[in-house]
Parts: C-alpha cells; structure tokens; sequence
C-alpha cells in the first residue's frame, strides 16, 4: 500500500498541480465572458478537466526535458524525474498518454477548435519554451509565458467555438503580466538558475535592469487591462484601475530599493501578482454574470 502511494505521489507530483489551479482561475472568467452569463456547469467541467489534463501533460513532458536541471536547483530537487523516482521513459508515455487524453475529451466534450489549442499549447510549451528558449535566451519566460496564456482562449473557444477580441485581450493580459511575475521569483532564486546554467534575466542582467523591465511589463499590463472596458461595467473597471495601479506601485517601490542598493524582497510582488491576477479575473466573472450595462 504504501509503495501504490509513492508512486501515486511522484507522478502526481510530474504534473507540477498548483500551478495547474492557477490556470484553472483563469479559464472561468473567459468562460462566463464569452457567455455573459454562467455556461452550463457540465461545460465548464468538461473544459476544466480537459485543460488541467493538458496543463498535466505539459509539465510532466517538461519534467522529462529538464530533469538535468532540475537536479541542480534547490526549489526543483525534489522533482520526481530530479530525484529519479519516475524514470524518463516512464514520465514520457505518462506526459504523451495526458496530451492524448486531453485532446480527445475536448474534442468529444467541448468542440475541436478548443482541442487543437490544448495541444498546440502543450507543443508550444515543451518544444519552444523548454526545449529552445529556456537554455538559450534571457527572453525565454517573455515568450515562453504565451502557453500559460492559452487557458483563457480555450475556455473562451469551449463556449463560442471561436476566437474573439476580448479572448485575446484576455490573453495579452497574462502575456504582460508573466515577466514581472517570473522575474520576481527569478530574482529570489537567482542562484538556483546560475548553478543551472539558465540565462534567466536575472542571471545575466544587473538587479537595476531587471528591475527596470519589471516596472515597463507593468505599466504595460495595467494598460491593457483596460482594453476590456468596452465589454465591462465598473466593477471589472474599479478592479482593473485600482489593482493595476497598485501592482505598479509595488514594481515601482521594489525598482526604488534596487536602484538605492538596499535589500529587496521581490517575493512580495511575486504574491501580490497571483493574488492581483486572480481578483481581476474573478472581477471579470462576476461582472459578466451579474449583467451590469457596459462602460463604452
């Protein structure tokens, strides 16, 4: 019994699941947008389950990648493929079988639009950002950061069967918010990624720079998220104006203390900017459920 348990344990643990709940967060407010109003719960169900599969998917085939470097890092030790509990032929059928599956129940659940997005993104994840990007450009979680985006328009493509404006609004709002919120922890861990070998920004640029482009990401999100306003009423613009403005404030006074040499604690923006993007998505839900005639 207890070895069914460790091997429970360790593939459970390939599939990386809190941040898979952070995806999730996300994909209901697209959903509930898309349908101004609460879609049927089978729907949403049918779309959450196919998204954390794929979500599953993604990170166990990232695990196999980057088991080497994995191992080198003290927050990624204890991976299971880092610590040899699964080995990489093993975690490999594990991630292809999850990609499967999740591509079939959307498919058969949702429509094939929705889908073919999953494992587009899936492919984007481990061939692009993990693969290519992530050892050879500071820039990586810039571009790589794009399939973490893709719950939202993949909830919104369940519901409509299609691809609109506000999904890609949607979808620039987590592509802008990424970098300050990776770099931020990668500021934290930045002698984790050196023993690696991982060029991430901070590793190979000054803390003053980094923190500079932190500032720029932010003023950048906060903006954009104001380009829902015209399928909004004032409690998504009342979330969006003043949490925007505050998460600038804190980039703004974490640049200050790099730039005056004195001890950052960039682990504050990194909490602020889960707590910040999921009260301006769950803002975006229950403005769309609650129906208030819109701002423009």
């Amino acid at each position: 019994m207890e070895r069914a348990k460790d091997v429970f344990r360790a593939y459970l643990g390939l599939t990386k699941a809190r941040i898979i709940e952070q995806l999730l967060v996300v994909t209901v407010p697209a959903m509930v947008l898309a349908q101004r109003a609460i879609p049927s719960v089978w729907l949403i169900l049918a779309t959450l389950v196919g998204g954390a599969v794929a979500a599953a998917s993604a990170h166990a085939l990232n695990c196999v990648v980057d088991a080497d470097i994995d191992a080198k890092m003290k927050r990624t030790s204890r991976r299971p493929t880092a610590k040899g509990q699964v080995s990489p032929r093993n975690a490999l059928i594990f991630g292809l079988a999850l990609g499967a599956v999740s591509a079939v129940w959307l498919a058969l659940t949702t429509n094939l639009l929705s889908a073919a997005m999953a494992v587009g993104a899936i492919a984007f994840y481990v061939l692009v950002y993990t693969l290519i990007l992530k050892r050879r450009t500071s820039q990586n979680i810039v571009w790589g950061g794009a399939a973490g985006c893709m719950p939202v328009v993949i909830g919104w493509s369940a519901v409509t069967g299609t691809v609109e404006w506000p999904a890609l609004v949607m979808f620039g709002i987590i592509f802008f918010w990424t970098p300050p919120h990776f770099w931020a922890l990668a500021m934290k861990y930045r002698d984790d990624y050196a023993a690696a070998d991982v060029p991430m920004l901070p590793v190979v640029a000054t803390p003053r720079q980094v923190s500079v482009r932190i500032v720029a990401y932010s003023w950048v999100m906060a903006a954009w998220t104001l380009l829902l306003l015209p399928v909004t009423s004032w409690i998504y613009a009342a979330v969006a104006v003043l949490g925007g403005a505050y998460f600038v404030f804190t980039a703004h006074r974490l640049h200050g203390r790099v730039k005056a040499g004195e001890t950052v604690s960039p682990m504050k923006l990194f909490h602020l900017s889960n707590l910040y993007l999921c009260a301006l998505f769950i803002a975006i839900a229950v403005d769309a459920a609650v129906g208030l005639p819109v701002l423009l």
